[in-house]
């Protein structure tokens, strides 16, 4: 395989890094200094067609972030949820990162969209212009009447997780541990409800990835849209509770929904450990599991690329097409290979967004 196979990612933490770096904005986005899994050339480089920006609030710390390649790199593991974060606190942060998704338009306009609707994606996308859609992983910016869920979409949000792994008023995440299980803790709350009736109301798609077991079924029983994890693996591969069980995986199916392949290694490697020197087998053998469960057509990409440690196979976002490749080695056909890259992703949004 030759030829670029331009994909569509359900998940990345480029607006955190943005934020957080140092470098100016500039260089970090339009630059080529190749830190970090994305930028713009390498984007381009790399057949990124279009997906999902995460908002992520980080936990409020006085001291460096912590260093999860070594706190997982021996299992077992179990890393303490940091607090619950107010409204007061989430949504200034929220903001800027919204503002910076925005300001990516201003600085490529001819290589970057900000896409708030299907046509916007296919336009986008039929022009070779990267389709950036805002999502928001945590709704800790979004406070307890909602006004800001209105906002946010006014500005371009369009798929929302409800919590990351600290609790919300919404409802409840799970740990970085292995092993585990998402079975822990109690479901949304009444908040948590209208949220989803809301996000149902709006066209925003629902984010159940890092959700507990009792947040899902009350998500799967409540929404009337498409169940979705953008970024999630399998827990018959791999217990972290951050994967998802086969009951989960199956009312994903049922539902027309889809799950994005994580490329987290944590959350791939079977014993899991944060090492990144797996071989090909690993990833196959997971995605092999996903596609058993759900079948072809609800499984996607949801990269956690620049919010995670990656197989040293994929590097960064130019790897992507190594990694298509070695699916098509793995006997995956053209037909398979563009709906895993970028058509079951469309056509779940399409049944979602307004």
């Amino acid at each position: 395989m030759t030829d670029l196979i331009p994909f569509f990612d359900g998940h990345n933490d480029f607006l955190l890094r943005l934020m957080m770096s140092p470098a100016p904005r500039e260089e970090t986005w339009l630059g080529s200094g190749g830190k970090g899994h994305l930028d713009l050339k390498r984007m381009k480089a790399g057949g990124f067609a279009g997906g999902l920006f995460a908002i992520f609030v980080p936990p409020q710390s006085k001291g460096p972030p912590p260093d999860f390649g070594a706190l997982m790199a021996n299992p077992p593991y179990d890393l303490p949820m940091p607090p619950l974060m107010t409204h007061d606190v989430a949504q200034p942060i929220a903001l800027r990162m919204a503002g910076l998704l925005q300001w990516m338009e201003r600085a490529a306009p001819q290589d970057f969209k900000l896409c708030r609707s299907m046509s916007d994606i296919a336009a986008a996308m039929a022009q070779n212009v990267i389709a950036g859609v805002m999502h928001m992983e945590g709704a800790e910016a979004i406070g307890p009447d909602l006004d800001a869920l209105y906002l946010f979409h006014d500005i371009g949000l369009r798929s929302l997780g409800p919590v990351w792994s600290r609790p919300t008023i919404f409802g409840h995440g799970v740990p970085m541990a292995f092993p585990g299980t998402p079975d822990i803790g109690p479901g949304l709350t009444e908040k948590g409800k209208d949220l989803v009736r809301l996000c149902n109301d709006l066209g925003i798609v629902i984010d159940l990835s890092h959700m507990n077991a009792a947040g899902f079924n009350d998500v799967a029983a409540l929404s009337n849209a498409p169940l979705v994890a953008s970024h999630s693996n399998a827990f018959a591969q791999a217990a972290s509770p951050r994967n998802l069980t086969d009951r989960q995986l199956h009312q994903i199916r049922d539902s027309g929904g889809l799950v994005g392949f994580n490329y987290a290694t944590f959350y791939l490697n079977a014993d899991g450990r944060a090492r990144s020197d797996m071989g090909w087998d690993v990833l196959l053998r997971h995605m092999d599991y996903l596609i058993a469960q759900l079948g072809e057509d609800h499984v996607a990409l949801g990269s956690d690329f620049d919010g995670c440690i990656i197989p040293d196979l994929i590097g960064d976002v130019t790897g992507v097409q190594a990694f298509l490749s070695a699916l098509a080695r793995h006997g995956y056909d053209a037909e398979l290979l563009v709906k895993l890259a970028r058509g079951n992703w469309l056509s779940c949004l399409g049944r979602i967004l307004h």
